[in-house]
């Protein structure tokens, strides 16, 4: 059975102004504390008012909802005790105020002088899903594979319409934002795991990426386990909303996996294409048309469903297709969580978003 594991970032506000709060440290502490929660599982982010969150390995989609909640309760009631609200939202509503500093690593402040307005404007928040793969080759034949569903899957999960108080138009402005930095994106095709890994030593000889952390494709191979990480996924506002991704994505690996086995050729995707639907998607989420494989316009949930049915047999496998099939249903009728912001901001306001996105924090 293919396992997975979940990331989430989350942003830390001031529960009077909604302005950014710079407690990570103390926040992280006090979650720490509980005695539910294991020491790597809640993580220091690049900027002070963020804070991450690690699952353990899971076998099943109820293990990834259960140690989600489980980790959410745990760092909203610390940042509670450290008068502060947790929100799950990619982007702060209202980031007006002071600058938040660094966390004090040096890899970070290394980052703040290579690139000081770009680390400054850094406050997104993301998912990210690591999926087993056997080896490095198979990993490669899996990113290959995926990397044309990503922007389908970055439309899904878009929760990031606000920045500085206003509304930018997009539905996953943090796609925006990540795209800025050097090596970003959708990762290339790449031949095979040996020009994957010579073609991340040519970047890293360039001086411009310090290290294999700033590979941020929107889908790599992680360094640190046996796993392909997709990491074009806006925080979610729901666990369960995380736990169909979470599905999606394992159902992904699996079918790049199997194809892979039977000799199956991946689609290379011509670059420009890929990019176009990448922007299509970050600009309107699952409110307006997708860009399909072969590069034409079609409705979003035309898109969404031949996802769906792509990954049908994998689903079944592991016992996963009512589940995310009734996840993914209810996405497309109550909409994204960028448009759920933006209800919210039509009838109430800055306010009524704040209050939304932190009480949807810790909702199974």
């Amino acid at each position: 059975m293919t396992t997975v594991g979940v990331e989430e970032e989350y942003l830390l506000i001031d529960p009077v102004t909604g302005r950014l709060a710079a407690r990570g440290e103390k926040v992280r502490a006090a979650a720490g504390l509980a005695p539910f929660v294991a020491g790597d599982e809640i993580q220091a982010e690049l900027l002070q008012a963020q804070v991450e969150v690690a699952t353990p390995v899971c076998a099943t989609l109820e293990e990834v909802g259960g140690h989600l909640l489980r980790l959410r309760h745990a760092v909203a009631g610390a940042a509670e005790a450290c008068g502060c609200r947790l929100v799950a939202s990619g982007t702060p509503p209202l980031a007006e105020g002071p600058p938040v500093p660094v966390t004090d690593k040096a890899r970070y402040r290394e980052m703040q002088r290579q690139a000081p307005q770009l680390v400054a404007e850094q406050m997104v928040n993301g998912m990210h899903v690591h999926v087993a793969v056997p080896n490095r080759h198979m990993g490669v034949e899996v990113l290959n594979r995926l990397r044309t569903w990503l922007p389908t899957l970055t439309a899904m999960s878009a929760n990031s319409p606000l920045w500085e108080g206003h509304d930018t138009g997009f539905a996953s402005w943090r796609t925006i934002v990540f795209d800025r930095w050097p090596v970003s994106g959708v990762p290339p095709y790449f031949a095979d795991e040996t020009d994957y890994d010579r073609r991340v030593r040519r970047l890293l000889a360039t001086g411009v990426i310090s290290d294999t952390g700033q590979l941020y494709w929107q889908a790599r191979l992680s360094d640190n386990y046996p796993t392909v990480e997709v990491r074009c996924l806006d925080v979610q506002l729901r666990v369960d909303d995380a736990v169909m991704f979470a599905g999606l994505i394992r159902a992904l690996a699996d079918t790049a996996m199997r194809d892979a086995a039977t000799g199956g050729s991946a689609p290379e995707g011509e670059m420009e294409f890929v990019r176009a639907a990448m922007w299509q998607a970050a600009r309107y989420g699952l409110s307006g048309d997708l860009i399909d494989l072969g590069g034409r316009r079609r409705p979003a949930d035309e898109v969404v469903y031949g996802l769906v049915e792509h990954v049908g047999p994998a689903l079944e496998a592991y016992g996963d297709t009512r589940e995310v099939t009734s996840l993914v249903r209810r996405l497309l009728e109550r909409g994204t969580g960028a448009e759920l912001q933006r209800k919210a901001l039509a009838t109430g306001g800055l306010e009524a978003v704040t209050g939304m996105i932190t009480d949807a924090v810790v909702t199974p």
